[in-house]
């Protein structure tokens, strides 16, 4: 098992400890004994991929960061303190989550309307953002579909947490449903996002070579109790585009995560 650092610091953007999830009070444990921890880097943060085998855990540890589920045991500290109602962290998901009968702008500002800003504030801010990630245009229109794409709809989530939180963005599988032509384009904006917000990015996929071309580090997840098993750190350069995917080491390090993904599903 992988073995974390002990000790709770304001460098330390976020930690799981101890954390243990049952849902048969304790004759079953999900996930048992887990540890996590994030350092924070400043003037660089973060991209962690997350990848393991379906019904792993990878979805609830997420929603664990971002105060939507509590573990059954176990604490989970963001930036030196336990997670409250203040400190809840917004989460891109697969399924499109924006609020079918409010426009894009309203959609990408919400995080602000709840904390009381002028809406003259919160769309300025919001529209800046939404240039970000290439939606400029489409402010006034209903964030629903088919009025916006698979991906244009990703992109209202994606502005809206960062709006919400730029430190922290958890994205589980959020290009799951999306064709080649948009998974590739959202990839390289995201990578695009990373160096410019130098956020801390957890990510969930099951895309392997996504993972190698979006990550800084890689953790793999084993079963039945889950627990994290290998830790790959990613050796490409921090800024990637699509010339990265004809590195020989990019192909290399995808075999090597492939081998690793393989060994960790034959774990008992």
């Amino acid at each position: 098992m992988i073995k974390f650092e002990d000790k709770v610091t304001q460098d330390n953007i976020i930690e799981l400890r101890g954390i243990g999830q049952s849902y048969d009070a304790g004759a079953n444990w999900i996930i048992k004994d887990l540890d996590f921890l994030i350092e924070d880097k400043p003037a660089q943060g973060q991209f962690v991929v997350i990848l393991g085998m379906s019904g792993c855990g990878k979805s609830t540890l997420l929603r664990y960061i971002a105060g939507l589920q509590e573990p059954t045991q176990g604490q989970v500290i963001i930036k030196g303190k336990p997670i409250d109602k203040s400190s809840r962290i917004s989460m891109v998901f697969q399924q499109y989550s924006s609020l079918p009968w409010m426009s894009v702008l309203d959609n990408v500002g919400l995080a602000l309307r709840y904390q009381g800003i002028s809406k003259s504030e919160r769309d300025d801010r919001a529209m800046e953002l939404i240039k970000m990630v290439g939606l400029d245009g489409h402010e006034k229109k209903y964030a629903q579909y088919p009025t916006l794409s698979g991906g244009q709809l990703q992109r209202v989530a994606i502005a809206r947490s960062l709006l919400a939180n730029p430190e922290i963005l958890l994205m589980d599988e959020p290009f799951g449903a999306l064709d080649i032509k948009t998974r590739l384009q959202v990839q390289d904006l995201l990578a695009d996002i990373w160096n410019k917000f130098q956020s801390t990015i957890i990510f969930v996929t099951h895309d392997i070579s996504e993972a190698v071309y979006l990550a800084d580090d890689i953790y793999i997840m084993k079963s039945a109790p889950s627990q994290f098993v290998e830790h790959i750190a990613v050796d490409l350069p921090l800024e990637r585009n699509r010339l990265t995917k004809r590195d020989p080491r990019y192909t290399e390090m995808v075999y090597h995560v492939e081998d690793m993904m393989v060994k960790v599903s034959e774990m008992k």
